[in-house]
């Protein structure tokens, strides 16, 4: 199986380090996260095709587009990692798909579930999005990961303290998924 791996928002953070809060950057996270999971799939013999950092969530259709990427390479799947922001009560982690592209809600199904096995955050389920260009114009299939709130204190320290976790849980999540 190829994976494109997608840490959510620009590079370095320029333009848009994407949701802030709690002195950490989603960006970051995101990022770290990512390159973690790569090292869990490429252990377990998963092929990462690319770890491409973007703000393509919306894409308006000026320069190169990470889907663009993703499509060329022969990927399977393609997983975008995040981190939520909304008030500081907002908490717990969720998976954005589309279901209409092949079998995305039961990847983003392991993923979650292993997500929330192991970090024990609050369980906010798998969304339907069509409207993200990462999920839609993909094709294959896509899924979002809102790993957990930047903006609440406790999801915070779960952000800066657990990238590993995290991390090991996704790549568990997308072996789950090609044993399927």
């Amino acid at each position: 199986m190829k994976v494109f791996l997608n840490p959510g928002h620009a590079p370095n953070g320029n333009p848009d380090p994407g949701a802030c809060g709690n002195g950490l950057r989603e960006c970051d996270i995101a990022k770290e996260v990512a390159d973690l999971v790569e090292k869990y799939l490429v252990a377990a013999g998963v092929e990462v095709v690319e770890n491409l950092q973007s703000d393509n969530l919306y894409y308006d259709g000026e320069g190169p587009c990470v889907v663009e990427e993703a499509n060329a390479c022969g990927a399977d799947i393609f997983v975008s990692i995040h981190c939520n922001s909304a008030t500081p009560a907002a908490l717990g982690t969720e998976t954005l798909c589309y279901a209409d592209r092949g079998n995305a809600g039961k990847l983003a199904h392991c993923i979650q579930d292993q997500i929330i096995n192991s970090l024990g955050t609050v369980d906010r389920g798998v969304k339907e999005r069509p409207g993200l260009v990462v999920l839609r114009m993909t094709d294959m299939p896509a899924v979002l990961v809102e790993l957990a709130f930047i903006s609440n204190e406790g999801d915070a320290a779960l952000l800066a303290n657990d990238k590993d976790e995290f991390a090991r849980a996704i790549a568990r999540g997308i072996t789950d998924y090609e044993c399927m």
